[in-house]
């Protein structure tokens, strides 16, 4: 129930008026000495005990910096996204038109330079009107209105809405506390600085606070840049910016600009000439589209998300998350990130060619995503769904490149990786050199049974699982792509049962090696559990080693890229600075380079995974023009299909499949405008990756790669046979001749070529 005005002070009586009109005359006649002077007079004259007395009420007022818009940027400085609660970018004085400056004092406060902070002849004018019986009248100065959208906007910005109080929700004490903070604000700053805290600070309709924002979302300019009718324009605004909003109210907003116009005219502002051309001047609006958080990202709005996510979950930038959101939606922030918009476009223009946004009933996901060696700064993140699309389109929110969650268990928005078939096995393969086998070692790729009864060494842990046709539980044999009856059962080196993606090579050199290791070099290169970064790559199950683990998109590019770097990891990173509103300088996470892997061992994974590129190769349908290193992956029943590989400059890693359904094979779905049985890793994750990789990879290093040392890739040499040597015979007739090459080139055989294509990941999962 509303309280019962007492019937004196009831402003609508003439004698609550008269009673009105007395107390604010008093207050009036007690600083008139000092009001109808400048502030620098002020504070050179005696002051009287009155004014002695109202100088001690409260001015606790601290004008501070007013809530600005932080920008995300890519590498380059250009614009990715804005974020805001006040849509502000403040700006000094000079940078404001001088028309600007002088169209709000022309309509807002004509005696702005000549009073103290209130302006008592337009006081008692307007206090008059109202003990006649007239209208209310606007009498707060500039300074007034300053220190009013302050003290609200402040109040709007700390989320306590409850204090704010406007127009005639202000009692007697409101307005005298207004008059005193007015004037404190006038002995504190100059006229110049008012000024422009005024502007920087008022609401111009729309969402935009301070005239930066306006100019730009009016007009596409800056505010130094705007003209006459364009700075009349938005002075009319900010008396009441929903009955003048250009926008909305078209008619009202050029009436109040002429009339603006005339106030600049009759204050001998601008000439005759002016007046008429402005006037005469069609509003001529060039709206620019209001970019809010990264659903209206210029670009890369998962990687924008990502950003984000990165900033709130930061302690570095706030002790709680409501206060780092704060500062991120208020800072006037300015966050560079490591983003190269042009290995960002010509990512995202791949899934055009594959899967494209309005065009995908199946709701197949593709995503790629790019790192640079040696700095572990990611490049790109692009794919194929947007989170606020138009109606009828696929719409996700999660981000199918990267992990679900942070260590500490906070939310990065990812999708939590997908299994990776068989490019793991490249890590089964690294952890082969470094345990002192060599890249041409042979191995017996013709070995396809693995019966449950057969021990896995693993020093930190526990692996099972068995391939065993035998065994009532296990269908069938350990498989290559091939089947059963295929020619890939053999002994080979190594690297060509790497290179050939065959699941018998990879296993039969886990059997021969400690499984916690390959854990080991796993996690060397980062590789962790995309549902918890904070465990390690699952190898619980030998079919782990054939890829049935979910790792995400950015880590298996980050991973590859430590091979390409020969052996250095650094931890992805996406943020180059954080500058705030006064230009301090804000922690960022580094990558923290360090050697993880040895140089020797790198290099010879590099020489083979460059062989699967190789004619022979299971990924030989997509090479590069540039020296580059690969490998494809495709799960049981293809539902996630990958390709992730190098050049010296940039590591990326390319999938496609089900992403909300993952068990879902992309087998048949339509992609790339077609339908076909059989999806693997080269199909369409190998063809965008070859295609985005040849686009950019040249602005980036593309040199050869360093080989490895003979050490790490043939075999030992068998001791010479020496025998006697017969009657009349030299000793070097009957030394033995050694072929140190071993069988380095037997994987290119003609009839290896066979399905090539497909890559071999026929494991069972237990």
């Amino acid at each position: 129930m509303a309280a019962k005005k007492h019937p004196i002070f009831d402003t609508a009586t003439t004698l609550g008026k008269l009673v009105l009109f007395l107390g604010v005359s008093t207050i009036c006649g007690v600083l008139v000495a000092g009001l109808m002077v400048p502030a620098a007079a002020l504070a050179s004259t005696t002051t009287t005990s009155s004014i002695t007395l109202f100088d001690e009420l409260p001015d606790e007022m601290n004008v501070g910096t007013p809530a600005q818009s932080s920008k995300i940027l890519a590498s380059d400085g250009s614009l990715l996204a804005t974020f805001y609660d006040q849509n502000r970018t403040e700006v000094p004085l000079e940078e404001i038109s001088p028309f600007m400056k002088d169209a709000i004092v022309a309509v807002e406060d004509a005696r702005y330079y000549e009073h103290g902070g209130i302006d008592t002849r337009g006081l008692m004018r307007a206090v008059s009107s109202m003990v006649q019986g007239g209208g209310r009248q606007g009498a707060s100065t500039i300074t007034q209105q300053f220190v009013n959208n302050v003290i609200i906007q402040t109040y709007a910005a700390d989320g306590e809405y409850d204090k704010i109080k406007l127009g005639a929700d202000k009692g007697v004490g409101e307005k005298v506390r207004e008059i005193k903070l007015a004037i404190a604000i006038e002995k504190k700053y100059s006229k110049d600085e008012i000024l422009q805290g005024y502007l920087n600070w008022v609401l111009y309709a729309n969402g935009n606070f301070g005239i930066e924002s306006a100019a730009y979302s009016y007009f596409g300019i800056h505010a130094k840049d705007l003209n006459l009718q364009q700075s009349a324009l938005l002075a009319g605004v900010v008396n009441s910016p929903q009955i003048y909003d250009p926008i909305a109210n078209p008619e009202n907003s050029l009436t109040r600009r002429n009339l603006v116009l005339d106030h600049m005219l009759d204050q001998g502002m601008i000439d005759a000439k002016q007046h008429k051309d402005a006037v005469a001047a069609k509003i001529d609006l060039k709206l620019q589209p209001q970019r809010n958080g990264c659903t209206s990202a210029v670009r890369a709005e998962y990687f924008c998300e990502y950003v984000s996510n990165l900033f709130v979950n930061d302690v570095a930038y706030g002790k709680t998350e409501e206060d780092r959101l704060k500062l991120l939606l208020q800072g006037g922030l300015t966050i560079k990130t490591t983003l190269d918009p042009k290995l960002q476009d010509a990512a995202q223009s791949q899934m055009a060619n594959f899967t494209p946004m309005d065009n995908n009933p199946d709701k197949v996901g593709q995503a790629i995503v790019s790192v640079q060696p040696k700095t572990g700064k990611i490049l790109a993140m692009a794919q194929n769904t947007k989170m606020a699309p138009p109606e009828g389109q696929w719409k996700t929110d999660y981000n199918f490149a990267v992990d679900r969650l942070d260590a500490k268990g906070n939310s990065l928005g990812g999708s939590g990786g997908f299994d990776v078939g068989s490019t793991i096995k490249p890590f089964t393969f690294a952890e082969w050199l470094n345990s002192g086998h060599r890249t041409d070692d042979t191995v017996n790729a013709s070995v396809r049974r693995y019966p449950q009864s057969r021990p896995w060494t693993n020093s930190c842990g526990s692996t099972g699982g068995f391939y065993d046709s035998s065994d009532p539980q296990v269908a069938e044999d350990l498989q290559n792509a091939d089947g059963p009856d295929g020619i890939y059962y053999r002994t080979y080196t190594a690297r060509q049962g790497l290179a050939l993606s065959l699941n018998t090579a990879t296993m039969a050199t886990a059997a021969q090696l400690d499984i916690c290791n390959i854990q080991k070099m796993m996690t060397a290169t980062g590789i962790h559990q995309g549902e918890d970064v904070t465990q390690p790559y699952n190898v619980s199950s030998i079919s782990a080693l054939l890829g049935s683990g979910a790792v995400a998109p950015l880590t298996m590019a980050n991973a590859f890229a430590t091979f390409a770097s020969g052996g250095i990891y650094c931890a992805p990173i996406a943020l180059l600075s954080v500058t705030n509103a006064k230009g301090d300088k804000l922690p960022v996470p580094g990558a923290n380079c360090k050697q993880t892997v040895k140089p020797e061992v790198a290099a010879g994974v590099n020489m083979a995974l460059q062989q699967v590129l190789a004619p022979g190769g299971s990924g030989y349908a997509i090479p590069l023009q540039y020296p580059a290193g690969a490998k494809t992956g495709t799960t049981n029943d293809s539902q996630h299909t990958w390709t992730t590989g190098f050049t010296r400059g940039v590591a990326t890693s390319s999938w496609v499949g089900s992403p909300e359904l993952k068990d879902q094979s992309i087998n048949g779905k339509l992609i790339a405008g077609q339908r076909i049985p059989y999806v693997d890793g080269s199909t369409y994750a190998g063809k965008a990756w070859q295609g985005y990789m040849n686009q950019i990879a040249g602005n980036y290093d593309v040199g050869a790669f360093d080989p490895p040392p003979a050490s790490i890739v043939y075999p030992p040499a068998p001791p010479p046979v020496v025998e006697k040597p017969k009657p009349g015979q030299s000793q070097n007739d009957s030394d033995q001749k050694s072929d140190d090459k071993g069988q380095q080139n037997n994987g290119n055989n003609k009839d290896n070529n066979k399905d090539n294509n497909k890559d071999n990941n026929k494991d069972k999962k237990d």
